[in-house]
């Protein structure tokens, strides 16, 4: 498939909404995918560390 212009491109044959929400949607999902997990070690890390800085000063 190929296009007259740099604007056609972005419209896809008057499908453009669709075509790039649906990749903006997908783009989205994956960087949560990736963010999270790290996002959600280090949240448990600082508990296990308030945690035994609790134990160890009683």
């Amino acid at each position: 498939m190929s296009f007259a212009s740099f604007s056609d491109f972005l419209a896809m044959g008057h499908h453009g909404l669709y075509v790039w929400s649906a990749y903006g949607i997908c783009l989205v999902v994956l960087v949560r995918e990736l963010v999270a997990p790290i996002l959600d070690r280090r949240s448990y890390l600082q508990q296990e560390a308030r945690r035994l800085r609790r134990e160890n000063g009683k």
